[in-house]
Formats: C-alpha cells, structure tokens, sequence
C-alpha cells in the first residue's frame, strides 16, 4: 500500500460537466486506474470539514480523513478545464493552502478511504440514534443498504458516483420521514457555501492563466455577490 501512494506524484484533472473534478491522467498508471476516478476540490474539502464537526461527539477520529485523501494543489493550468496538480503532504487541517484531495482507492475494500467510509458511517449512525427518536435503534446495515441501493442505480444509469456525492450521502444521511436540525437548513444555501474558496497558492507565471479560467474563479465570484448584496441594502 506504501507504494501504491508513495509513486503518486501528480496526476492531470478536468472539470466534468457535473462541475466536479476528475483525473484523467496519473504518474502512476499502473496502480491507478483514472475510469471514474474523481478528486475533491478546494471547496468540497471545506465543507467535508464543516460536516464532520457534530461527529466529533461521537467518536469521529479525524486522523482517519486525513490519512484517506492524497493531497495536490495547482501546478500548471494545461487548457480546456484541465489542470495540472503536483502532490504535497500537507494535512487538510493544519494549512491554510487550498488543496485538491483525491481518495486512496488503491485497496478500495480495506484501505484508508474505505475505513473512512466506514467510520463516518457508524458515527452518523450513534448521531442519529441520539438525537431522533426511533422504534427501534437504527443500524449500520439500514445505511449502507439504503446508499448502496442509490449508488447503484446511478451505476445503472452509466453514472460515477463522486468521491464527494459519496461522503456526503453518509454526512447528510436522515431516513425517510424523520428530520434533524442540520435539515431545517436549505440545500441551495449549502451548495453556496461549497463555494466559498480562495484560488490555491500558484506560481506568478501560472496565475494569468488560472484567472481566465472561468471555473477557478472562486474568489472573484464571492466578490461579485458581496458587491451585488451591497446594491440591494442601498436600493
């Protein structure tokens, strides 16, 4: 398994017309296989951060995302929504660099990526069952089972299922007929928030390019709606 991530050195991604990030190119094609092969980007990232706070008080060991994700940022931007990322080893909490993350998939039964799955599950499972009244306690099995069934109508359909779409099926996971606080939110302020990202550091000769990328353009998108928000309370 060392191996398998330690020869991992960059890996080339395009944005899908979903506007999530897949790779499509790796240093290591032996090992890895790009079919489907998705990557978390900055914004995801933040808000996988955010989603996991409630399950710090019930066991959730953050160790364990970290070590599941391969980190990059921004190396070069090679032209129609493809970029170029080189890997880097810094933790997704303790910098300040917006960084790309993509799954240890490698071992995809046993490895980091599937503990991680696993993991999160059983504890939005002791959520669940502490906060919502059931008949009967709720289980790990009813989860999996419930998502799996969703995860494979999209295979039918021909569909990837995302990195992200998967952990946050988990992190958002209620079942049918029952609500928590979280749900009282609304899902399109949500999908805002996912936003809510700087460009990640990248080399002065690079930067002209990234920002005609319409797609990298989170800040200047959050400036424009702070502007138009401004608008509004003058009128």
């Amino acid at each position: 398994m060392a191996n398998s991530t330690t020869s991992l050195d960059w890996c080339v991604v395009r944005l899908g017309e979903d506007h999530n990030w897949w790779v499509t190119e790796v240093s290591d094609p032996v090992r890895w296989d790009v079919d489907g092969l998705s990557i978390v980007d900055p914004r995801q990232v933040d808000h996988l951060i955010d989603s996991v706070e409630p399950l710090r008080d019930y066991g959730f060991d953050e160790d364990l995302l970290d070590t599941a994700f391969i980190t990059f940022r921004i190396d070069k931007d090679l032209g129609e929504g493809r970029v170029r990322l080189k890997r880097v080893k810094d933790s997704i909490f303790d910098t300040d660099e917006k960084l790309f993350t993509l799954p240890d998939i490698v071992d995809d039964e046993n490895g980091p990526y599937a503990d991680l799955l696993d993991h999160i599950t059983r504890c939005r499972v002791k959520l669940l069952n502490d906060i919502i009244d059931f008949e009967s306690p709720l289980s790990v099995d009813e989860v999996e089972d419930e998502i799996r069934e969703d995860q494979n109508a999209s295979f039918i359909e021909g569909k990837a299922v995302h990195s992200f779409d998967e952990l946050t099926a988990i992190l958002d996971y209620t079942p049918a007929g029952f609500e928590t606080d979280d749900d009282d939110d609304d899902d399109d302020d949500d999908e805002e928030n996912i936003g809510d990202a700087d460009l990640p550091d990248i080399d002065e000769e690079d930067e002209k390019t990234l920002k005609g990328d319409a797609s990298l353009k989170w800040d200047e998108d959050d400036e424009e709606e702070e502007g138009d928000d401004k608008e509004e309370r003058r009128d």
